[in-house]
């Protein structure tokens, strides 16, 4: 084999890792960082990278050779597990690493089975679905009928997404399914007219349907400088999140929903809500580091990180603070926390963020906007439409913020 060859060949594999690493839902700047670890491991001297969430093109110098080679990433997918290993496998790597040893250890994570099989995934989701329901004001039948629709919605999309269905279609269908079996059961029990606590049932049983590894890995990515990548994947999210949007329009305007108050902003703290609040969060983060297809031990530690983040916004906002700031300081406060724990459970930092703060997500004000829109009242869509926004700009930039203060690459430009 000539020089030229086996450069390509190491490119080859190289890229190849960065692909699946980008398919389990790792940032791109995350990426570009392990593919240069892996490069120089395999005698690569130079190495440039281009990443967008549909393929990657590199550029390969060795002594006076230099090849360019390019590879297709899609479809995206979330997988905190492959994340953790691939980041490990680069980590690992010495000098004198040949590109078939690279390949076996790439072919064995790939064919690591999900650490969680579809009924608890589905359980996970109707727990979520139901601490969600009980944090923003959900009743008894709302967060019961939320618990069962979650985890019905899950489980299809679950079986959709191994027959390799669009991931867009899909999203929209189950939010479809999900609202859907809501609804029937609410109505089943003769409630004809929404109030707050069904109208935060009615977005919790599609709570699963959040795109959180997208938007906040955007951001992330952005940040950083990834522009071509970020904006690819903002993108990617907000088009989950409109065709969940959509099917959740469908539903909405068949059951003839209008939009429901906001309640006023509390006045003090109660032990007993602290408490039951802890509860609820922590089972929250637990289902949603099930989701992501993490290990126990990394499940219980983002239930915890989701109990205390939440803890910290939801009692700003009883104080008086508005949401988003209060978003703010509990994402903040959930990035902190996960700089300290995330070496000795050799995880990356997203896996233990994400998950973490989409029980945050402002539900009540999606709800508005879409109920808003559906009756044509545009201006307060758009009022609904932005504290969401904030709220959910907020959860991003408080992990990021949290990246700048621990992180000293993130505060200083390269």
């Amino acid at each position: 084999m000539t020089s030229q060859e086996a450069l390509a060949e190491a490119l080859d594999v190289v890229l190849r890792f960065g692909a699946a690493m980008l398919r389990s839902g790792d940032t791109a700047f995350r990426v570009r960082d392990s593919m240069g670890r892996l490069a120089r491991a395999l005698g690569i001297e130079q190495l440039a990278v281009h990443i967008t969430i549909g393929g990657m093109t590199a550029t390969a110098q060795a002594g006076a050779q230099s090849v360019i080679l390019t590879r297709e990433v899609a479809p995206l997918g979330v997988d905190a597990s492959r994340t953790a290993a691939l980041e490990r496998l680069a980590r690992s790597s010495k000098p004198g690493l040949a590109p078939a040893a690279l390949a076996a250890e790439i072919d064995a994570i790939e064919r690591t089975p999900a650490l969680h099989s579809l009924l608890p995934i589905a359980l996970s989701m109707a727990v979520a679905s139901a601490g969600f329901s009980y944090l923003n004001g959900g009743d008894v039948l709302a967060t019961s009928a939320a618990a069962v629709a979650g985890g019905l919605g899950q489980a299809a999309r679950t079986l959709l997404s191994r027959k390799g269905f669009n991931q867009f279609a899909m999203t929209a269908l189950c939010a479809v399914l999900a609202s859907g079996i809501y609804c029937l059961i609410v109505l089943g029990f003769g409630v004809r007219t929404f109030a707050l606590a069904h109208a935060v049932g009615f977005i919790s049983s599609v709570l699963f349907l959040v795109p959180g590894f997208p938007l906040v890995a955007a951001l992330l990515d952005l940040a950083q400088h990834q522009t071509m990548a970020g904006i690819g994947r903002l993108f990617y999210g907000v088009l989950l999140t409109l065709a969940a949007a959509f099917g959740l329009s469908i539903v909405a305007a068949l059951a003839g929903l209008t939009p429901a108050e906001e309640p006023a902003a509390g006045l003090g703290i109660e032990p007993a809500t602290l408490l039951w609040r802890a509860v609820a969060c922590f089972a929250g983060g637990c289902g949603y580091g099930i989701l992501f297809n993490n290990p126990l031990r990394t499940v219980f530690v983002v239930g915890a990180l989701s109990m205390l983040g939440n803890e910290i916004r939801l009692a700003l906002h009883d104080v008086g603070m508005t949401l988003p700031p209060a978003t703010f300081f509990g994402a903040l406060a959930v990035g902190l926390l996960a700089s300290l724990v995330r070496e000795p459970l050799h995880v990356p930092r997203i896996a233990l963020t994400v998950p973490s703060i989409i029980m945050m997500t402002p539900g009540l004000y999606a709800f508005q906007t879409i109920v808003f829109l559906n009756q044509g009242k545009m201006l307060e869509a758009i009022g609904a439409g932005t504290v969401c926004c904030f709220a959910v700009g907020a959860m991003a930039m408080g992990l990021a913020a949290a990246r700048f203060i621990t992180e000293r690459q993130w505060l200083f430009e390269r």
